[in-house]
């Protein structure tokens, strides 16, 4: 019954959308967007685009994959996308870089590291102290699945390069083909491509990064100032349909999420996308808003700062416009666009 019910659901939403974009897009308007990965850790995105939320705002999304929160700035900066979506992180170097047409962070989707542990055998008592004196696969050197993995061991009281072995010489796009190539003694992933890990018996999870190192304004939408400033519509458009989305994942059940992603994940197992979605549900990795707090960008500092990435921190006020978020989450809480 719960899988008819489940199925029912998803064609009524398939047959709505489809209903939704019949007729003419002549009038939508083009946005280039570079994200950082394509994971499920980013399902309100995938759930805006496939259930036409952008559609609705007259926008047409061109999404970019890009493989680095370095590589998403770069598109940026030279004029590849016109959005950029990655860990905000990004947005301060350039900042600190004395760039006059920096970018600013106008929406927040993830509140958490979305990344876990993977070790070569089952640890089911696993604590951060196992991994002393281990071969570590953490990601590029001032990225945040990097510095939230060093924080966390820090707070462990562990000191990478002393008694963990933090091998950052594997670009963060290869360390998962290195380590089930024999590489090192642990890596981290994201979903779905952990628990793809876990079911072909090649790797366990142990551990999730963003439960041990709690809330971080993890990754956000942000565009250069000029551009927000010549295109408020656009920026407010994009954003309601980020809250739509945000509010439609926390009001779902990851099997009808998973059936709506799955497009964004064409070779992904469905019964690995709903767990993949379950898993970053039951931690509270989604935010349900877009709109980031003055606390957790001062604590993604102190993350930085703790990397040994940040020598000097840069203003709230300069880097994240919450004026589009906030009005986009009244019009997501009353039901309106």
């Amino acid at each position: 019954m719960k899988k008819i019910f489940f199925a029912a659901m998803i064609l009524l939403l398939v047959a709505f959308t489809a209903c939704a974009r019949d007729g003419s897009d002549d009038d939508l308007t083009t946005v280039r967007v570079s994200e950082v990965m394509r994971s499920v850790f980013y399902a309100p995105q995938y759930a805006a685009i496939e259930l036409g939320f952008f559609e609705d705002e007259g926008i047409r999304i061109d999404l970019i994959t890009s493989d680095g929160a370095d590589r998403v700035m770069t598109a940026l900066l030279t004029g590849a996308a016109d959005i950029g979506f990655s860990g905000p992180e990004a947005t301060i170097y350039v900042f600190n870089e004395g760039r006059a047409d920096h970018a600013v962070v106008f929406a927040q989707v993830t509140k958490r590291d979305g990344s876990f542990l993977i070790a070569r055998e089952p640890m089911p008592d696993f604590t951060w102290e196992d991994l002393r004196g281990r071969h570590v696969l953490p990601g590029r050197r001032g990225g945040m699945p990097f510095m939230a993995l060093e924080y966390v061991v820090r707070e462990s009281g562990l000191e990478p390069g002393r008694d963990v072995d933090f091998d950052t010489s594997v670009a963060f796009a290869a360390m998962v083909g290195a380590f089930l190539g024999g590489d090192a003694d642990f890596v981290t992933a994201f979903e779905p491509i952990a628990s793809t890990i876990e079911l072909e018996g090649r790797g366990y999870v142990v551990a999730s990064v963003g439960e041990a190192s709690g809330e971080i304004p993890y990754t956000a939408y942000y565009a250069l100032g000029s551009f927000i400033e010549a295109n408020p519509e656009i920026i407010q458009g994009f954003t309601n349909a980020i809250a739509r989305g945000q509010a439609w994942v926390q009001e779902n059940p990851p099997e009808v999420i998973a059936e709506v992603i799955a497009p964004f994940f064409p070779d992904a197992d469905p019964a690995i996308l709903t767990s993949s979605i379950a898993r970053y549900l039951e931690f509270d990795a989604y935010s349900s808003n877009p709109i980031m707090t003055e606390d957790s960008f001062n604590r993604l500092q102190t993350v930085m700062e703790s990397a040994g990435e940040l020598t000097r921190r840069a203003p709230f006020e300069a880097l994240v416009n919450n004026a589009f978020a906030e009005r986009a989450a009244r019009q997501a809480r009353s039901g309106h666009r």
